[in-house]
Formats: C-alpha cells, sequence, structure tokens
C-alpha cells in the first residue's frame, strides 16, 4: 500500500467513485443523490498532470447549480422550522436529553446552511466540525452554535440557539437570495418560546424555484444532509436501485 495507486480510464474512474461519468447533463435528482463528501474531494483534489483533460470533465462540479443550491437552503430552513419550538418544549417536560438532541440537529442545519451560502461543499462527519470552523465569516454565529451545543442549561442554550438562527436569517438577508426577512427573535405564538419562525425563509426560498421538478419537491434536501450518511461504498449499485 506504499505507494497506494490505482489505475482507471476517466470514465471508469467517475462511475466507480459517483455512479455517473458524463457530467455536463446532470439532473436534479443526480445532484440530490450525490455524496456531497465526494463532490468536495472531486472539485479540490490537486492534479498534477493532466493530458486527459481531467480538469475541465470535472468543472460542472465545482458548486451545486443555483436551482438546487436554492433547493437546499429551503430544505435545511423548513428542517430547522419544524423543530424550532421543541428545544424548549422537551425541556419543559423533563426531556432534557431530548432537548439537546434536537438542538444539535437544529445547529448541524444552521452549519450546512453556512456551507451553502458559503458556495462550499460539507464533507462528511469526521471532518465537518473542523471544515465549518474554517470558514470564512461571522466569528459570532460560530461562536453562538458552539455555545449552543455546550450550554448547560435551557435558558442559555435556547439564547444561544435562536441567536445563531438571527445571525444566519440575517447573513441569509445580505446575500440578496430573496425579499429580506425580519430577523428579530420573538415568542412562539404567545408561548415562553423563542424563535425567529425560519419557515419563513424557507417559504421565499421556495417560491424562489425555477426548477419545475425541485418545486414540486418536498423540501427534504439531499441524502447526504441525513444524520449519518457519509460515503456510499457503491454509488452505480445504489443508483440502480434507486432508479428501479
Amino acid at each position: 500500500v506504499c505507494p497506494l495507486i490505482f489505475i482507471h480510464t476517466i470514465d471508469g474512474y467517475l462511475r466507480q467513485y459517483l455512479g455517473v461519468s458524463q457530467l455536463d447533463s446532470l439532473s436534479a435528482a443526480d445532484w440530490l443523490s450525490f455524496s456531497e463528501h465526494r463532490l468536495l474531494a472531486l472539485s479540490s483534489a490537486s492534479i498534477f498532470h493532466d493530458d486527459l483533460g481531467l480538469a475541465g470533465r470535472l468543472e460542472p462540479l465545482r458548486f451545486y447549480p443555483e436551482a438546487v443550491r436554492g433547493y437546499l437552503l429551503a430544505s435545511n430552513w423548513s428542517l430547522i422550522a419544524e423543530e424550532q419550538a421543541f428545544v424548549r418544549r422537551c425541556a419543559d417536560v423533563g426531556d432534557e436529553a431530548g432537548s439537546i438532541l434536537i438542538c444539535a440537529r437544529i445547529t448541524e442545519r444552521l452549519m450546512r446552511l453556512y456551507f451553502l451560502y458559503r458556495g462550499q461543499y460539507a464533507p462528511y462527519s469526521k471532518w465537518f466540525g473542523t471544515a465549518f470552523l474554517r470558514l470564512d465569516g461571522d466569528e459570532a454565529l460560530k461562536e453562538s452554535i458552539l455555545c449552543a451545543l455546550t450550554a448547560r442549561s435551557i435558558d442559555e442554550r435556547e439564547e444561544r440557539l435562536v441567536r445563531a438562527q438571527s445571525l444566519m436569517a440575517q447573513y441569509h438577508n445580505s446575500q440578496g437570495l430573496t425579499e429580506p426577512v425580519d430577523a428579530s427573535v420573538r415568542d412562539y405564538f404567545g408561548r415562553r418560546i423563542k424563535v425567529i419562525f425560519a419557515d419563513r425563509i424557507a417559504e421565499l426560498l421556495r417560491r424562489s424555484l425555477t426548477d419545475p421538478v425541485l418545486g414540486r419537491c418536498p423540501l427534504i434536501g439531499a441524502l447526504s444532509g441525513v444524520a449519518n450518511f457519509t460515503v456510499l461504498s457503491d454509488p452505480p449499485k445504489y443508483r440502480e436501485h434507486v432508479k428501479n
């Protein structure tokens, strides 16, 4: 294994690693089924000799097409919205473990949003946190996310988490993808629960989708956003199974 060298044709390698070899006509379903970690590897790996034009073949994978990125942004905001009130509600009924788990899910969605807004693929779980902290940008946002994850009380957890959501909403506004939204923290229908009503952002992004397929899809995101979904060991077999 030293050196560890494999020999492939370009087409054979792409089919083995990604599941497809023709990258200039990918569908929305293709993009949502790819391992994001593998997209990151193909778009950022060094090429030391390129008589066969591999760099040009990989250019379509530089980042998600704008329509797919918009769908993924809408999906992550929608998934946050579904549980935005539950961090406090679980704690209020004595379910501390549930509150912590939901907080962790929401923070992961926020982190994925930041990768998408920054135009960078996210790696799989082993490197996810490290890569997030290395992203350029708002240190206050990163601090709020980390503090929410390590909070020892429900009051601190909720305060830090909703602040992180508010900061992400402000960052969304700065990108000009939709009309601006009010990013202020407010009570959840008069209850002692703090939210920003993330569903408003999801809906604005959903309305902006022009792709007819993505516009009809439920806002559930890509396979790589599923917890513990890392790297498909055999993409061709997986894609054939999905197709059938």
